[in-house]
């Protein structure tokens, strides 16, 4: 049994992370709520009557984060940028000896996760799950679903269909550091490793299934999707591609945040990923309909950790979600947020 097992969220009142406390309390779990305002915090637990304990910390007082981690079953981290958040709260899961989860769609921030832990994260006996979100995580499990019995393919595409993109402060600041580090140059996942480089990215036509049908996307728009897939998948070229409106969306500085547009925060924004594998003229896809990224990133984080919290997993260490968990069975249980169709 799950049920009243503490979880701490870092991060609680950023907008997923409100999303993060909601969806934990709908299943059962006892949120904590910590991040680096204690304003903020205190102004969430308000909203859920107090009930909620406070515990205010910062990434630059590993003490503090001890004691946000203290007594918890499990941390998700949803506090951008991760370059900076993500090692310092997986070092305090690491001193707790508890499952580690986040919601980072920045490609370095991952790729550090990755490099800096997975021996420490083993020998720990701790799990971290980096990227468990709408990009990276999602990607991640529709692709090996589409995979199947393939043990390895030539190339995997995911397709991010979204009528728009309203970016929260948090993407904003993720992708000004990310841009930073990258020195303005793309990136892409190519012939088995990264490559940065300085091409103008192209726009094409992604013959996307009904009900959103072919549309002009911007070919190489890199997410998370090309550090989790290969690193677990034999796959040498992993793309990822975005609609031009929602490109068109995110890189205007005078788009507005997401707006609330139903009883449960949701905004009006409405997703289709297309996820296709292809191996020695063969295809396979996995496709994914619902609505909001951001509110749908809350089942997708707290499903993980429900998972590592009952010992439904596959590997340990570090890991994305396609190698930790049952990817076709993960997507089976989030039928309530995401429809998913599998072509195999």
């Amino acid at each position: 049994m799950t049920t009243g097992l503490v979880v701490t969220v870092y991060g609680a009142y950023g907008h997923t992370g409100r999303f993060v406390v909601a969806q934990l309390r709908d299943r059962g779990y006892v949120p904590v709520l910590s991040g680096r305002d204690a304003g903020k915090l205190k102004e969430l637990s308000a909203e859920y009557g107090n009930e909620p304990d406070v515990r205010p910390a910062s990434v630059t007082d590993p003490a503090s984060l001890d004691r946000a981690l203290a007594g918890a079953a499990a941390v998700i981290n949803c506090a951008g940028p991760f370059a900076a958040t993500a090692a310092p709260v997986i070092e305090a899961a690491l001193r707790a000896r508890v499952p580690y989860v986040d919601v980072a769609a920045e490609i370095e921030a991952n790729v550090d996760t990755f490099t800096h832990f997975a021996d420490r994260a083993h020998a720990a006996g701790t799990t971290v799950v980096p990227a468990m979100a709408f990009y990276g995580g999602l990607g991640d499990l529709l692709i090996t679903a589409a995979m199947g019995d393939w043990e390895k393919a030539d190339e995997a595409h995911v397709a991010y269909g979204l009528n728009n993109w309203h970016p929260t402060a948090g993407t904003r600041a993720a992708g000004a550091v990310s841009r930073q580090r990258r020195g303005g140059r793309g990136v892409r996942y190519t012939n088995g490793q990264l490559e940065y480089h300085r091409d103008e990215p192209a726009s094409l036509h992604w013959p996307f299934p009904d009900p959103m049908g072919p549309r002009a996307v911007i070919g190489e728009f890199t997410m998370a999707d090309v550090v989790t897939v290969p690193s677990h998948l034999p796959i040498p070229e992993v793309r990822t591609y975005m609609t031009v409106e929602a490109a068109r969306d995110i890189a205007a500085p005078d788009t507005p945040a997401p707006t609330a547009a139903d009883e449960h925060g949701r905004s009006a924004q409405t997703f289709l990923v297309d996820a296709v594998v292809r191996s020695g003229g063969r295809e396979r896809r996995a496709v994914a309909k619902g609505r909001d990224i951001y509110a749908v990133t809350a089942p997708l984080a707290v499903e993980a950790t429900d998972r590592l919290l009952t010992g439904r997993t596959r590997a340990a260490g570090v890991g994305s979600a396609g190698e930790i968990f049952d990817a076709p069975d993960f997507l089976r249980a989030l039928s309530p947020h995401i429809e998913v169709r599998l072509w195999v």
